[in-house]
């Protein structure tokens, strides 16, 4: 019934048990599929294993730009063998976060365009991550193709919402999406995809909550981030999994819909961007 698509099950601060709970929590709940979404080498490669052991999850491979300062040539070669894996389903997280800068900006740069061409030639859906750095981050998405034509015509077409002349589908995934609503709807009509965590459900998330209200909800995903940005009403808890139930039931109020229909859009959406 539900869809996590974004959550690290492959983080380093799970104790082995801590890690068999969360996982337990996930099989006894609501959940139908959890992406487990690389970071690094080392992650990207728990991530595959985890996806090969639980039939529900499955695993995005990629570096995150605070760790691109580590990247060679190599490791691009490894997780690009690791991408070719049959339960690899995106390279991911990637992108650029100059809110912490914990690598140099054009390093962060370099290795975001190696890993958008690295999507392309394996006509792989991308997960983005992007802090504080907008306009950079569509920007290079568009130099290195990930909205063009010849990408978009290797996925299907999806739904036309109304006032959208196409429902054309880069599946380019926005992660965690804290942006403006302007920019959401520009990266929709390039056939990007919106994806909302626990913030959307904080009270003073007027954006979000206006972001959201204003995208069709057939080009919205739900996620957790876990065991990161624990939604309400569950805050100062480490989030986990099924904890996403809190952010379809903020996402059916704003959209005006029954909980099961946010819940069934969303994980059809998911499905259909991560070809599952």
């Amino acid at each position: 019934m539900l869809f996590d698509s974004h959550a690290h099950l492959n983080s380093e601060g799970y104790t082995p048990d801590e890690l068999a709970e969360v996982v337990r929590a996930i099989e006894s709940s609501s959940l139908s599929y959890v992406v487990d979404v690389g970071f690094d080498l080392k992650s990207s490669r728990a991530a595959l294993k985890h996806a090969e052991n639980w039939p529900w999850c499955y695993a995005a491979i990629g570096c995150h730009p605070h760790d691109v300062k580590a990247m060679d040539d190599i490791q691009l070669a490894m997780l690009k063998n690791l991408a070719r894996r049959p339960k690899a389903v995106a390279i991911g997280e990637i992108g650029l976060d100059y809110y912490r800068d914990l690598s140099p900006r054009e390093d962060q740069q370099y290795w975001f365009r190696r890993q958008i061409q690295l999507a392309n030639e394996l006509r792989l859906p991308i997960v983005i991550h992007s802090r504080d750095a907008d306009q950079d981050v569509l920007t290079i998405l568009k130099e290195e193709d990930a909205f063009s034509p010849e990408r978009c015509a290797w996925f299907p077409e999806r739904p036309i919402p109304e006032g959208y002349s196409h429902g054309r589908d880069a599946r380019v995934l926005l992660h965690c999406y804290s942006g403006s609503r302007e920019l959401a709807e520009q990266y929709v009509r390039l056939g990007a995809t919106i994806s909302f965590a626990g913030p959307l459900t904080y009270h003073n998330n007027r954006r979000g909550v206006e972001t959201a209200k204003a995208l069709p909800l057939d080009y919205i995903l739900i996620e957790t981030d876990a065991p990161y940005l624990t939604p309400e009403p569950l805050r100062g808890r480490p989030n986990i999994s099924p904890y996403v139930e809190h952010v379809a039931r903020k996402l059916a109020e704003i959209k005006e819909v029954d909980y099961e229909v946010a819940a069934a859009a969303t994980l059809a959406n998911a499905r259909r961007f991560f070809n599952i």
